[in-house]
């Protein structure tokens, strides 16, 4: 055994450590956060799925165990809510419905996984906002895990996974084979008091995660995968939904990484639900499509939204806010900061002409508002289009602002680094130097004093 330090050694140890544990206390401190909207409820009720003859050999179906298991946390209703414990293993599984109340738990190596038997998979309404299914007429297939109308819902664990099995999906929808809209892996509607982190969500048939209609919702501290030529697996899209947090995700996957919509032309416009207040904050990922998305679905109007510290890699397009004609609503408050964008076709597209319509009824004299949109300390390598900026010509857009942004890159051979039309606003110190449509002023100014 080695002799004991030195008394004054001794001191210098515990000063180092003092140090060490105040310096990471106020790192911590420094760390922002809006996932406090939601508190994480603690459930002294709790239950394990193997209590309701739950296996998790990958092989039997885990159905009946599921549905019993939430049947049982509905029905009780225990003080506080209850926890539903699923241990280490792989727990194949057809399509189960949450409930209020309760905290869906997965252990370090566990797995949910769904079944690739499409024959009996649930068919369920169109959404009001969409009026059909988002691929196909009609209804739609239900997500894979489901919930509607639920309170303080908790899907956590210790990075577990939920896993789609999507590949037999994809293949319906490249063979166009599909009858109907295929299922999001998860889905939450009208519904508030969300929480959902430390899980992997991979291979999901279509949309990953899907707040639709909610209010008060966190996603943090997870990991999406698919992918990359897996169809329309969106990572986080919250949807006609307000006061949603998105904090520290890594997502890979075959479509946008995070995108805000708030319904589809006619029946947008209709249903007239925003999305609001919705904050996405330190984001890593790659995808052949955008990085952080606004649309192309929003006839319900989108506001307040702020993206910041996102690290894109392999990207199409690094920021993308995208409507229509007939898209009607509105477009506003969008702030994007602190992006870092690596090999990317383009670096911001701002475009009104993206994006089919549910049917022909929908109003081509319904035009979107855009303005207030936000790009600042952006920066990048190999970006090949640093921006395009489309309005639509009966309705331009307006007060885009652009500060502090250097996208460097080699243009193709029919390509400026800049195109714009239909748009008005102002840039400082872009380069390569913005189009004429946003005018430059001196440095001294800023997107703060623009308006």
């Amino acid at each position: 055994m080695p002799p004991p330090p030195p008394a004054s050694a001794a001191i210098l140890l515990v000063a180092v450590a003092v140090l060490l544990v105040a310096g990471a206390a106020s790192a911590a401190e420094e760390v922002v956060t809006c996932s406090g909207i939601v508190p994480m409820s603690e459930r002294a009720d709790r239950i394990s799925i193997a209590d309701f003859g739950g296996v998790g050999d990958g092989r039997t179906l885990n159905t009946k165990a599921f549905r019993e298991a939430v049947y049982r946390i509905g029905h009780l209703s225990r003080p506080g809510g209850t926890l539903l414990y699923v241990p280490p293993g792989v727990y194949l599984t057809e399509s189960f419905n949450l409930t209020s109340h309760m905290t869906l738990y997965l252990a370090r190596g566990a797995v949910i996984k769904a079944t690739q038997d499409t024959s009996n998979w649930p068919l369920i309404a169109p959404l009001p906002s969409y009026g059909r299914g988002r691929e196909r007429p009609g209804g739609r297939y239900i997500s894979f895990i489901h919930g509607d109308g639920l309170q303080d819902v908790i899907i956590t664990g210790e990075n577990g996974t939920i896993d789609g099995q999507g590949d037999v999906w994809w293949n319906m929808w490249r063979r166009r084979t599909l009858s109907f809209t295929r299922p999001n892996l998860i889905e939450l509607v009208n519904s508030q008091d969300i929480i959902i982190s430390n899980v992997v969500f991979q291979n999901s048939p279509f949309w990953n995660i899907h707040p639709v209609y909610c209010s008060n919702v966190v996603v943090r501290n997870v990991t999406i995968l698919a992918p990359l030529d897996s169809p329309n697996t969106d990572g986080i899209d919250p949807d006609s939904s307000s006061n949603v947090c998105i904090e520290d995700a890594y997502i890979s996957v075959g479509d946008d990484l995070v995108s805000v919509k708030s319904g589809w032309d006619e029946y947008g416009i209709a249903y007239g639900r925003p999305s609001s207040n919705i904050t996405i904050r330190r984001l890593t990922g790659s995808s052949p499509y955008a990085g952080i998305a606004v649309g192309s679905e929003a006839s319900g109007g989108v506001e307040n939204v702020l993206a910041e510290n996102i690290n894109l890699y392999k990207v199409g397009i690094g920021i993308h806010v995208k409507t229509n004609t007939g898209r009607g609503g509105f477009i506003r408050n969008i702030t994007f900061s602190d992006v870092y964008v690596e090999n990317a076709r383009k670096g911001i597209k701002i475009s009104g002409d993206v994006g089919d319509h549910p049917d022909d009824n929908y109003d081509p004299n319904a035009l979107p508002v855009v303005n207030g949109i936000l790009v600042k300390d952006m920066r990048g390598t190999k970006v090949q289009q640093a921006g395009l900026i489309r309005g639509i010509k009966n309705a331009p857009f307006t007060g885009v602002c652009l500060s502090n942004i250097n996208l460097p890159g080699k243009p193709g051979p029919r390509e400026d680094p800049w195109s714009c039309s239909d748009v008005s606003g102002a840039a400082f110190e872009v380069s390569p130097s913005p189009c004429s449509e946003l005018t430059s002023v001196s440095h001294s100014d800023s997107c703060a004093t623009y308006s």
